[in-house]
């Protein structure tokens, strides 16, 4: 057996269209199946064949859990270039969405939190072939996206 990657993820959320407006909105997802009475929606991020990547489902005005309660911590998007940050980091400032900027070394990582508060990240991932430069870093420094841009601009992470 040989598992080859997360193909979707799915999230209870208060209003389904809501967040699934966030994620278009946000992120650049597409909405590819949605039903009608607001109950699910299924998404697509921009750069995926993937026939969905994040389902949404509606559970109306229930409480959230306490605060890393067991479960689910939060889920990683990907960017395909390091100036793809800059523009998501953009993005999520705008909407008082971003929480947190970490350089782990081999990934650059923004975190923010969608409408109901389920924290997110979007990613960078340093190609493989230069991790080896990073094995001195702690892994949890504040990300200097200027720097990393400047650093890494024009390098395909695969």
């Amino acid at each position: 057996m040989t598992i080859t990657g997360l193909n979707h993820a799915v999230l209870w959320v208060r209003d389904a269209p809501t967040s699934a407006a966030f994620y278009v909105d946000a992120l650049g997802f597409r909405v590819v199946e949605a039903d009608p009475a607001g109950r699910a929606v299924f998404l697509r991020a921009a750069g995926s064949d993937n026939h969905h990547d994040l389902g949404l489902f509606s559970v109306g005005l229930r409480p959230s859990p306490p605060l890393q309660a067991p479960g689910l911590y939060h889920l990683a998007w990907e960017v395909a270039a390091i100036e793809d940050l800059v523009e998501v980091r953009r993005e999520l400032a705008r909407r008082g969405s971003l929480v947190g900027a970490t350089d782990h070394g081999t990934s650059k990582s923004l975190y923010a939190k969608d409408p109901d508060g389920i924290e997110f990240e979007v990613m960078w991932q340093v190609p493989a072939d230069r991790w080896e430069e990073l094995a001195d870093h702690s892994g949890r420094e504040v990300l200097d996206l200027p720097a990393e841009v400047a650093r890494w601009s024009g390098v395909a992470s695969r």
